[in-house]
């Protein structure tokens, strides 16, 4: 999250493709960024009174299927939140060349990350999570 923050500066400032939200409307960026806090802290305060990993390099150490919270409404409520803070960020930014960054983000974040841990989170807890994840959708919403 922190590399595509960085990028969507690096493109505001060197490439910065049109203007899109003036000062002091840019400041509204606050609320995308909050909500996506919320979430996350919510989320991974979810995880710790589950008593469960919240390491997503980790996803096999899993000691408990949270599924309740946020989890209702998201299989992956922390990379949400992270997604929100980054739109946050780029309407704070005002320029069109940020938001560029925001779906390689979602994309390389569902490959390299959420794929892997839906696999183990499969072998981990079998027909437990496939019955989830066909309830709630990676994002947001359900099926």
């Amino acid at each position: 999250m922190l590399i595509a923050a960085a990028l969507m500066w690096t493109l505001h400032h060197g490439l910065p493709l049109g203007h899109l939200i003036d000062f002091p409307w840019n400041y509204l960026g606050v609320l995308p960024a909050a909500i996506g806090r919320v979430i996350t802290v919510a989320a991974g305060n979810r995880f710790r009174q589950a008593r469960t990993t919240f390491d997503a390099f980790r996803p096999g150490d899993a000691s408990s299927l949270v599924t309740d919270g946020v989890f209702r409404f998201s299989r992956n409520p922390m990379y949400l939140g992270s997604l929100l803070l980054l739109s946050g960020w780029a309407v704070g930014l005002g320029t069109v060349s940020p938001w560029l960054v925001l779906p390689f983000f979602a994309m390389f974040t569902s490959i390299v990350q959420i794929v892997p841990e839906e696999r183990a989170l499969e072998a981990r807890f079998g027909e437990t999570y496939v019955a989830y994840r066909h309830r709630v959708r990676r994002w947001v919403g359900y099926n």
